[in-house]
């Protein structure tokens, strides 16, 4: 890693090297031991934050982060306030950001956008989730969260649960997971279960199991990776309401799974996860978002190259 991340744009989890990845979590641990040597690292930067979708903990992770490096932030979460709105294309409102930041961070609802953003800015470009694309940086910190709570990620089995059709998390998850030889069990109904596309990137044996029914691994799991039946991505709601409600964690589906596996969600939850479950030791959820700060402060220092 020679030149590090410096001026590099974050599209896809691909774009990292395994090397990369641990060098990523290596500065975010710097970034949790001394906040006060970070808090001046982006002074006199700007980041743009082009949220074309609703988010709450990645685009306020994204902002807190770079007001925590010191840098300032350019808010673009209401769209109808700009030139978009008059139909603005977004390569013509990308030149027009990028000429005032130094670093772009982007979700789209189309797949594919953050790449194209990517060719018409000359600063780092950061994916924030594009459509049923990627969540590179979602991805991060699953990662971390995961070396975190189980001391490593090699040789794991976990379970990616739920939306794997639409769920661009579990996507960029998948790619990452085989790369660092975890065991992935794909638990959905056969009409949110993985693309092709993404299976036939990773056939490379990572993939342990394909059900419908969370039941029957559960027991294997050490890491339960749930998530929600994206209702927006659906093109019919009579197809939706047939999966919406697939899988519920409860204190009982809990007590099925091994004594130290965790329960992981990138949220939001519309149901998926009950209340009750909040308070057991496995719930790492909210943990999970909450490293969301030191990943993103580490990659924005990293790219906009305050640190190598």
């Amino acid at each position: 890693m020679a030149a590090g991340l410096a001026g590099k744009d974050i599209i896809s989890i691909n774009d990292f090297s395994n090397p990369e990845i641990e060098r990523v979590f290596d500065v975010a641990d710097l970034m949790l031991k001394s906040p006060r040597k970070a808090s001046s690292l982006l002074k006199g930067k700007l980041m743009a934050a082009m949220f074309f979708e609703p988010s709450t903990r990645t685009r306020f992770s994204f902002e807190a982060s770079m007001h925590r490096l010191g840098g300032s932030v350019m808010d673009f979460a209401n769209t109808e306030s700009t030139s978009v709105a008059k139909g603005e294309n977004l390569a013509d409102t990308i030149r027009i950001i990028d000429s005032y930041a130094d670093v772009i961070v982007i979700r789209h609802k189309y797949e594919g956008a953050a790449r194209l953003a990517a060719e018409f800015a000359s600063h780092p470009v950061i994916n924030a989730g594009d459509g049923s694309g990627q969540h590179p940086t979602q991805t991060l910190l699953d990662l971390y969260t995961i070396k975190k709570e189980k001391g490593a990620i090699k040789g794991l089995n976990i379970g990616l649960v739920g939306d794997l059709k639409y769920g661009r998390t579990v996507h960029s998850l998948a790619y990452a997971l085989s790369r660092l030889g975890a065991r992935i069990y794909l638990v959905a109904p056969e009409m949110l279960q993985m693309p092709s596309y993404i299976l036939s990137d990773i056939s490379n044996g990572s993939i342990a199991s394909k059900t419908d029914k969370l039941e029957d691994v559960i027991g294997d799991l050490d890491v339960i990776y749930m998530t929600r039946v994206q209702k927006e991505r659906f093109g019919d709601l009579n197809e939706y309401a047939k999966v919406s409600r697939a899988y519920t964690i409860t204190k009982d589906t809990m007590s099925k799974a091994q004594k130290g596996a965790i329960l992981m969600h990138p949220l939001p939850r519309i149901g998926e996860i009950k209340p009750e479950v909040d308070r057991m030791e496995n719930a790492k959820y909210f943990k999970q978002a909450a490293n969301g700060i030191p990943i993103r402060m580490a990659l924005l220092s990293m790219v906009m190259g305050a640190i190598r």
